[in-house]
């Protein structure tokens, strides 16, 4: 068994709450969003393996590879407990796809708040995209951003084609992404898509063997 937490937003109180609540529970997984608006990441009773949302510290979070924080990189492949985990991190601009990530461009000295519109690490790169896709035998993929259809409030399609390419290229057993702030279940490429809300309204606990989820509202 483990656990999937949303965009937390720096609802740390939240998050603990819900891992204290599960100390079955051995590790967590979360699809971006992590800090606070200051930047900061405060202590975890469990360990968390999360991607880059578009409101983090960029400054730090590549140093967080040790529990509680174990961050995935955007094209990167690990193993937990027996399962391969991948991730692509951050959101789409169309702008900024063509670069390398070593180009996107960001303040020369540190930021505490991750919004800071010049700090275009917030988001995915062609090149990271197309390391996904070459990616086999993966059982969970976590993106930030949603695949294609996916309807914002105002009726518009908020979904990214890159995610469904790498879905459909990569075919994990299960898709989990965030950004959206409410929980959805969908199908994409016939792989299990679903959309996490905030750490404050609800979470998943799934099955190691299965990848069977319970979706638990936050008491």
């Amino acid at each position: 068994m483990f656990g999937a937490l949303g965009d937390i937003h720096g609802a740390f109180e939240a998050a603990r709450g819900i891992m204290e609540r599960h100390p079955e529970v051995p590790f967590w997984l979360c699809v971006g969003d992590v800090a606070d608006a200051d930047g900061r990441y405060e202590p975890l009773p469990a360990p968390l393996y999360w991607i880059k949302g578009n409101n983090e510290d960029f400054d730090v979070v590549a140093g967080y590879k040790a529990p509680p924080y174990c961050y995935i990189s955007n094209g990167e492949a690990v193993t937990i407990d027996g399962l391969r985990v991948a991730g692509l991190g951050g959101t789409f601009a169309p702008t900024m796809y063509d670069l390398t990530a070593a180009e996107l461009p960001h303040p020369k000295k540190s930021t505490p708040k991750a919004t800071e519109l010049a700090d275009r690490r917030r988001h995915f790169v062609r090149e990271e995209v197309e390391r996904c896709k070459a990616m086999s035998n993966i059982d969970i993929f976590l993106s930030h951003e949603a695949p294609r259809p996916f309807r914002s409030p105002r009726g518009n399609d908020a979904g990214k084609t890159q995610i469904n390419e790498v879905v459909a290229a990569m075919r994990p057993k299960l898709h989990l992404f965030g950004h959206h702030h409410r929980f959805a279940e969908a199908e994409v490429a016939g792989v299990p898509s679903v959309c996490l809300d905030l750490v404050t309204n609800s979470y998943l606990v799934i099955d190691r063997k299965t990848l069977k989820y319970q979706h638990l509202a936050v008491k």
